[in-house]
């Protein structure tokens, strides 16, 4: 299967780097706005350099492509209209054309946790700990918490417009990523050690133990991510889909039942199981 994926060095791009480069049922081919020096640990792969704001560069990228997985974006919650507008809004509209226009069947689209985010903002942190009640599934109204997350609840508009009104794309996945980490911070102490690392926090003080906590809920581990991804581009049962990007976290309040049942998604990794970052 030859896959295009936008956006390719970020936290979730190399994690499909990571899990799924070296199998030979994928043809990759990766479109970032930057190449890596060949040092990095993610340099030395073959890099298409373009924007997705540019849409004839992400149009001849798209030729001959069977999926696309669109991750390119403005990722940051603190964004502002004009942070998100090219690279969200103008961007997500190129990537669907040009899977239009090149007729790839699969389209996967990293959404964000952050089109629901005002649940979170409302009951946090409450929800960080065991014992609460709150589940977030697909049919649950969106409450975005940002420009960032409202541009991601476009791009699942947009997606199910395309679907649903042009022949291709044929297949649209939207995975509402929870907390995907670099490998360095692959784990649900992740965020607490980077502050640790940063100055910005005290390891053992309260503000650690609630992103700790916060995070047993909302992480997802580099493979369980690749795994989902993985999901997606076999599947060829879903028309449109909004899936939980997460792992099988036991405090997690976005419900796995969807992602389980349609697109086959097991999650290996479960943060509750992690008591400390050695693990």
């Amino acid at each position: 299967m030859d896959v295009l994926m936008t956006g390719t060095y970020g936290r979730c791009g190399t994690a499909v780097i990571d899990h799924l480069h070296e199998d030979d049922a994928y043809d990759f081919t990766y479109f970032n706005r930057s190449d890596r020096p060949s040092d990095h640990p993610y340099g030395g792969y073959d890099t298409v350099i373009g924007d997705v704001s540019d849409y004839n560069a992400l149009r001849e990228a798209a030729k001959d492509q069977d999926a696309m997985i669109h991750m390119a974006a403005y990722p940051y919650t603190d964004g502002t209209w004009e942070d998100i507008f090219e690279p969200n809004i103008i961007g997500m509209y190129n990537a669907l054309e040009a899977a239009r226009e090149a007729e790839i069947e699969s389209f996967v689209f990293l959404s964000t946790n952050h089109v629901m985010g005002g649940y979170e903002d409302e009951f946090a942190p409450d929800i960080y700990y065991p014992g609460h009640s709150l589940v977030i599934n697909h049919r649950d109204p969106v409450r975005p918490d940002s420009f960032y997350g409202m541009s991601k609840a476009y791009g699942e508009d947009m997606g199910r417009y395309y679907v649903e009104a042009y022949d291709y794309p044929k297949r649209f996945y939207a995975l509402r990523v929870c907390s995907v980490r670099m490998p360095e911070y692959d784990h649900p102490h992740g965020d607490a050690e980077r502050a640790v690392d940063e100055g910005e926090i005290e390891r053992g003080g309260p503000e650690y133990e609630e992103t700790v906590a916060r995070m047993k809920g909302m992480w997802q581990s580099r493979r369980d991510f690749a795994h989902q991804i993985e999901c997606c581009l076999q599947d060829s049962s879903v028309e449109f889909g909004i899936f939980s990007g997460v792992s099988n976290n036991q405090r997690r309040w976005y419900g796995l039942e969807h992602a389980r049942s349609q697109i086959g998604y097991h999650p290996q990794d479960d943060g509750e199981k992690l008591d400390s970052p050695t693990e």
